[in-house]
């Protein structure tokens, strides 16, 4: 997997976070083009909402965003509108829900799920995953070990067995296998 940008603009894509914010380059074309006849996913974590609509034009295959938010319940430069979740899960993708502030607009499992409830409204259960972003540089209100809060909120929200499988890591794996080359 691979991310087009970070914290700012570069070679190859905007970024949500850069000066220009702009789509792919020309560059940033051929690297999607030559990920996806690889095998390798494309992650849309970070990029430009501009870029966002440039690989989802072209991606033949599905498209993660290993951590982020939705708009629909946190509106900022770094969540997703509903037209874009919308392309996302129309190529088959799934979008990680991060346990961040700027993410989920909180920092608690019913703020996680609130945005993962949003998504499964908006295009249906096989498009949520985890997206927690756990690389010491953001602030969180559980870690990993605390999972089972996570768990047991979407227990409680009226989430189905069915669907937590999915979330918590079923739809991950349908994308990789979908992308990744056969052995």
């Amino acid at each position: 997997m691979i991310g087009l940008t970070h914290f700012f603009d570069n070679e190859f894509a905007g970024s949500a976070h850069g000066a220009r914010k702009g789509g792919l380059t020309e560059k940033g074309r051929e690297l999607v083009r030559r990920m996806q006849e690889r095998g390798v996913l494309v992650d849309l974590a970070h990029v430009s909402p501009a870029a966002v609509e440039d690989v989802l034009a072209m991606a033949t295959k599905p498209t993660v965003v290993s951590h982020g938010g939705v708009a629909g319940t946190c509106a900022n430069a770094r969540t997703l509108s509903d037209a874009q979740v919308r392309g996302i899960a129309a190529g088959g993708g799934v979008i990680g829900i991060g346990y961040w502030e700027t993410a989920i607009c909180g920092r608690e499992p019913r703020h996680v799920v609130a945005a993962m409830r949003y998504v499964i409204g908006l295009v249906g259960d096989d498009h949520v995953g985890l997206g927690s972003d756990f690389d010491g540089a953001t602030t969180v209100g559980f870690d990993t070990s605390q999972l089972a809060a996570l768990t047991q909120q979407m227990l409680a929200e009226g989430l189905s067995e069915d669907s937590i499988r999915k979330i918590l890591g079923g739809n991950v794996v349908r994308v990789l296998r979908a992308v990744l080359p056969e052995r």
